[in-house]
């Protein structure tokens, strides 16, 4: 049996504690440092963030806020072994910034530090880190390119009308209506009900914690008809941190990019499955606190709030996500027939899957042409 259920008299040891201070991981890339702004970034619950501006030498340009997905971090918009997603947008004439909100990879708060819902992303790190960046840029338009879950969270900050004003919004791989396969929520609820009381979050690179560690029943379960050996890439590709779904297309990954995968994406914690659990059930991004009255501003469910909605949105998403399937497809339906009036498109990309849309080694050429001629039609 993988699971001991017999009692002991021996008392079980804590949960492994690692950082305990938020300071920033450096960011990865091959800009001169002196381009690279690191800002210091507080919400108003006291939450230290990370938040980046790349120089692009002319003050007047468009910026562009860029938000990754829960356990990545700014550094998927940077990686130097690729033409990446802010090279782009510098050669397109944009200013780029990075927000590294509490899901962040480069912060130690999803294995230590107080835990959080998606409702927190949603009520500080987002319209807050918008605010900031308003203040920088005074009238110069603000675009907004989001990622799984940084792009779900965004949507429910404007279904609440928190970030009102943005020239325009590009969301990838999930907005409004989160659909997973059934066997990756059943496994989220079994995985979430089995695991809570003996592990808090699921790692992905198996040299940090050994062979005979209570992790290797999860790392063996994902390696289970897997084709790399990697064991990172088996636990994210071929299980997408042990759920079953899938997080990239394999062979768009250069090896370079492969290779950083432990570096790219974090450990994943499984207290916030309750939430992503809901959501997935409701097909709908939905507020978790019902009682707390500092959440009011969110509302219950977002598809409610979605005619609040007051930029030009494309739902981006590859053919082969193997996470989120087709919730982009259906959001475009379920938008177009209660929300008409709303701009909404949708761009399906041949051969991609979820995470390799911006890490893939052919992304500049197959995916963020797509982004540049939505916010070109826009400036």
């Amino acid at each position: 049996m993988i699971f001991k259920t017999a009692t002991s008299r021996t008392p079980r040891p804590t949960l492994r504690r690692v950082r305990t201070h938020a300071t920033l991981r450096p960011l990865r890339h091959r800009h001169a440092p002196a381009r690279v702004e690191e800002i210091p970034f507080r919400t108003s619950d006291g939450v230290r963030l990370g938040l980046t501006r790349i120089d692009s030498g002319d003050a007047g340009r468009p910026a562009v806020l860029l938000l990754h997905g829960h356990t990545a971090s700014a550094d998927m918009f940077l990686q130097p072994e690729t033409r990446n997603l802010v090279d782009v947008l510098l050669d397109d004439g944009y200013e780029p910034w990075l927000l590294d909100w509490r899901g962040s990879r480069r912060l130690p708060y999803n294995e230590t530090g107080q835990r959080y819902t998606y409702d927190d992303v949603a009520l500080y790190d987002i319209p807050e880190a918008v605010t900031h960046i308003r203040q920088r840029i005074g009238e110069r338009p603000l675009f907004v390119i989001a990622h799984c879950i940084g792009s779900l969270t965004l949507a429910m900050s404007l279904a609440a009308g928190l970030v009102p004003g943005l020239a325009g919004v590009v969301s990838q791989g999930v907005f409004l209506t989160p659909k997973l396969r059934d066997r990756t929520s059943l496994r989220m609820s079994v995985a979430g009900e089995l695991l809570k009381k003996r592990i808090d979050h699921i790692p992905v690179d198996f040299r940090t914690v050994g062979l005979w560690s209570k992790y290797t029943p999860l790392f063996a379960l994902a390696s289970r008809g897997a084709g790399c050996p990697d064991p990172t890439c088996r636990i994210l590709h071929h299980s997408a941190w042990s759920t079953g779904a899938s997080l990239f297309v394999h062979e768009n990954l250069s090896d370079l990019t492969h290779d950083r995968l432990a570096e790219l994406l974090g450990p994943a914690p499984l207290w916030i499955l309750p939430h992503l659990r809901r959501m997935a059930l409701a097909r709908s991004v939905v507020r978790w606190h019902d009682t707390d009255h500092r959440y009011r501003a969110l509302p219950s469910n977002a598809l409610d709030g979605a005619h609040r909605i007051d930029t030009p949105v494309l739902l981006l998403a590859g053919s082969e996500n193997g996470l989120w399937l087709d919730s982009q497809k259906l959001c475009h339906e379920v938008l177009a027939r209660r929300q008409p009036q709303l701009s909404v498109s949708y761009t399906e990309i041949p051969g991609y899957g979820h995470l390799d849309t911006f890490l893939g080694r052919g992304a500049a050429l197959d995916v963020f042409g797509n982004i540049l001629d939505f916010i070109g039609d826009l400036r």
